[in-house]
């Protein structure tokens, strides 16, 4: 088969943002696979879900972001698309260390593929407080990386009331106005500051969507040694990497299983560039 840059240089690739996205995707693209990122105007990818709240995502991570590609596809009426999706939470295996998930998923329905990329990064200023005084918020914005990065302001209070926000806030003046007037509406005093986690109030987290295009050009160039369809991608993972020091099994992953979407091949391979045994500190046996 040609190589998989092939089937996609010179194309139109819708990216269904709101959020300057392009600036951390597009480069990577184009630079890589020889298409042109093109961002649609009108497509409003706020219905999918917003970070602050006000609108609930849909489903899951994968399925908001084959969502949000669709939706650019009928849109525009081209036949590759582009979408992002990020998630925030405690990191999976230390729980008290805040990550960012992100993923990139390419759409084309000219080909009938579909390809992600992803990451799981410590690198961000994913937090919230509550604060009672101007003080208090002033203080907690210098351990966010602010002004460089946003905030979002909210009052706390009665759930049924219309509720106070106040986004994108990236200045001392605005923070200060915002703050004080979410602690005046709220019926307790209390407000709340969020980092705004949306891409263009974010470098940090611009820098991660950037690092998950990477590894989407990294599937697209995995071909299935089968049929040599592109995007010959991770599955499963299977654990058992014997100890260094007395063979036991360990919960570190011994091979990982590749899966080609088009003829449904499998493979197990070990995983690239790690090492053959575990240390012992991670032996059930030797560190019980």
């Amino acid at each position: 088969m040609t190589n998989p840059s092939d089937l996609f240089a010179g194309r139109v690739a819708v990216l269904a943002t709101m959020h300057r996205k392009e600036q951390a995707i597009a480069p990577v693209l184009e630079g890589r696979l020889g298409l042109k990122v093109v961002v649609p105007s009108g497509l409003d990818t706020d219905a999918f879900g917003t970070f602050s709240g006000e609108i609930k995502r849909p489903s899951d991570q994968l399925t908001t972001a084959r969502l949000k590609a669709a939706a650019a596809l009928r849109h525009t009426g081209e036949t590759l698309a582009i979408a992002s999706e990020g998630s925030f939470g405690p990191h999976p295996q230390i729980p008290f260390l805040p990550c960012d998930r992100e993923l990139v998923l390419l759409l084309d329905r000219q080909h009938q593929l579909e390809i992600v990329g992803q990451i799981l990064s410590t690198d961000t200023n994913y937090r919230s407080q509550s604060i009672h005084s101007l003080e208090e918020a002033l203080a907690f914005v210098k351990t966010l990386n602010f002004p460089s990065h946003g905030v979002v302001v909210k009052a706390v209070g009665d759930p049924g009331a219309d509720p106070f926000i106040a986004k994108g806030i990236t200045t001392p003046d605005g923070l200060i106005a915002a703050v004080n007037q979410a602690l005046a509406l709220a019926p307790d005093h209390t407000a709340r500051i969020e980092t705004d986690m949306r891409a263009l109030y974010n470098p940090t987290r611009m820098a991660v969507i950037a690092q998950a295009t990477e590894q989407l050009v990294q599937v697209v160039q995995q071909t299935c040694p089968a049929c040599g369809c592109p995007g010959f991608s991770e599955v499963q993972r299977f654990p058992g990497l014997p100890c260094g020091d007395c063979g036991t099994p360990t919960l570190l992953t011994l091979s990982v299983r590749h899966r080609c979407q088009r003829c449904q091949f499998q493979q197990s391979r070990p995983v690239p560039d790690a090492p053959l045994t575990a240390a012992p500190s991670q032996c059930p046996y030797c560190n019980p």
